[in-house]
């Protein structure tokens, strides 16, 4: 990538046989994820994308151009099974827009700053950061649900910002709490600025719709597919202006993630609500390994440590590798929850099916 004129003449990779079959079952397990967490799956889908070599900036706009129309399906599907509170996204997204601006500024700052190997660095640095954190903290909180088999409650922090009464105050029906509509703005905001600069919101926003507001995880993974498409689409108007997107990736993205985030979204309907927090908690601490792993290689690029070239591409290599164990394992564990759930139920028709008939 480099600066001609004052503009940005972007590098789109070349794509072979193996990118298009990789960018397809992407899409399929980005969706399959999306669909069942509400988060956007962009926290495998662009690291999967850089994977490629696809530059940092490209693939968070490419992601936000796929995300929208997606995220407006999957809300769709889980709106019509009551998990959707239409009045708390609606609010979320609204200052998640002002979030994206502000995001993709930064963004084109650091890539004008230091380039694409600056933007890279910054994106995989924030990556790690946020989904280690997040990571852990959410995949013991799921690890405890389990364990106790007890319904979903709000946690202790959410009750008390419950508590703070600053006009206007909001009841959200579907969601089941009520908070001051001032709480609701960082929420949203920071949610839009991540999903702007990092291409990742929902990791954000579905955290804080449950940490924070006392939302269930699946009224709070239905809700963020309203901001992901909002801000989605107000996302992909700025970085299309730019020149950022390519839609080649966004085709074959968008094919494969179609029928994943539905199939994802019906699995809401079979397990129970700490699977999500386990699934989500899961891929985010492999993603982050993954993207890790990558780092001492855009360090190289800007010239702060050195690297061999063998060593590039032993890092390279292992990179993308943890990154299919990813989408792997949040396909198996979805799926497999599904078909475990499913066959419960099965069994348990049955058995009442039996008893009706001894009567």
């Amino acid at each position: 990538m480099h600066d001609v004129g004052g503009e940005v003449v972007k590098q789109f990779i070349t794509l072979d046989g193996f990118s298009i079959f990789f960018l397809l079952f992407l899409g399929f397990l980005g969706g399959l994820i999306s669909g069942f967490i509400g988060s956007g799956g962009a926290f495998v889908l662009t690291p999967g994308m850089m994977s490629l070599g696809v530059p940092a900036a490209v693939a968070v706009a490419t992601n936000m151009c796929h995300k929208f129309p997606k995220a407006m399906i999957g809300a769709y599907k889980r709106y019509k099974y009551g998990q959707v509170d239409l009045k708390l996204g609606i609010i979320l997204a609204l200052s998640a827009v002002a979030g994206v601006q502000v995001g993709i500024q930064i963004q084109k700052w650091i890539l004008n700053s230091w380039g694409e190997a600056g933007s890279d660095l910054y994106v995989s640095a924030v990556f790690v950061a946020i989904l280690i954190i997040l990571g852990i903290y959410m995949f013991g909180d799921a690890r405890r649900a389990m364990k106790s088999k007890a319904v979903e409650a709000p946690g202790n922090l959410a009750r008390a910002i419950q508590k703070i009464n600053i006009p206007p105050m909001i009841k959200f029906p579907v969601a089941h709490t009520r908070v001051s509509l001032w709480i609701t703005i960082p929420i949203g905001f920071a949610t839009g600025m991540l999903a702007a600069t990092i291409a990742v919101g929902g990791f954000v926003g579905v955290p804080g719709m449950i940490y924070l507001l006392g939302t269930t995880s699946l009224v709070a993974s239905a809700t963020e597919m309203i901001i992901a498409f909002v801000m989605g689409l107000s996302g992909t108007i700025n970085w299309a202006l730019g020149g950022f997107v390519d839609i080649r990736l966004v085709v074959l993205i968008m094919a494969g993630s179609l029928l994943g985030v539905q199939l994802g979204a019906v699995g809401t309907t079979y397990v129970k609500d700490y699977m999500i927090k386990y699934v989500m908690s899961s891929i985010m601490i492999i993603v982050a390994i993954s993207r890790a792993i990558a780092i001492p290689n855009y360090l190289n690029k800007l010239g702060i440590i050195a690297l061999t070239k063998e060593a590039t591409v032993l890092l390279s290599n292992t990179s993308f590798i943890i990154m299919c164990l990813a989408l792997i394992t949040g396909g198996v564990i979805i799926l497999g929850s599904m078909w475990k759930r499913k066959r419960e139920i099965a069994a348990h028709q049955a058995k009442m099916g039996t008893m009706a008939v001894t009567r």
